[in-house]
């Protein structure tokens, strides 16, 4: 396998089990249907803020409660606190066990919030101003 052939088999891989949150965040305002978005933080964290719409499984509860909150075969996408946080892979590698096809919302809850996107909490939904660095006022990366 040449370095070139390496490479592309690599980033390809990556692309098919991970999503960002902006692309996540285009899905909810799409009302694209057929996935779950499932947050595997603490209950102390769900309760700090977490994405409307989001259901509430901590990783060390998937391989228990999974069948009863997840339809079988429809897609998860994990996600956790932020890039410093390998829990969202945890829980998807769970999900992976199980059978369902699963990806991993890279950037977790910490750039969906850095992000200026919809958090909800006990309190209702709002929305905190975005991060000049994660998302430039009226700019878009388009990448």
């Amino acid at each position: 396998m040449t370095e070139q052939t390496a490479a592309v088999a690599h980033f390809a891989g990556r692309l098919a089990y991970e999503t960002d949150v902006s692309d996540v965040a285009t899905d909810v305002g799409a009302g694209t249907t057929g996935w779950v978005l499932i947050d595997s933080r603490s209950h102390e964290s769900w309760d700090q803020g977490h994405v409307p719409g989001a259901i509430h499984l901590p990783t060390r509860e998937i391989a228990e409660r999974a069948s009863a909150v997840v339809p079988a075969g429809i897609r998860v996408v994990t996600y956790c606190w932020g890039p410093g946080c390998n829990g969202a892979t945890r829980a998807a590698l769970e999900f992976a066990k199980l059978g369902y096809p699963v990806k991993e919302m890279i950037g977790g809850f910490e750039y969906w919030a850095r992000e200026g996107l919809p958090v909800e909490t006990a309190d209702g939904i709002n929305r905190r101003l975005s991060d000049p660095l994660t998302a430039p006022r009226g700019v878009a990366c388009a990448c």
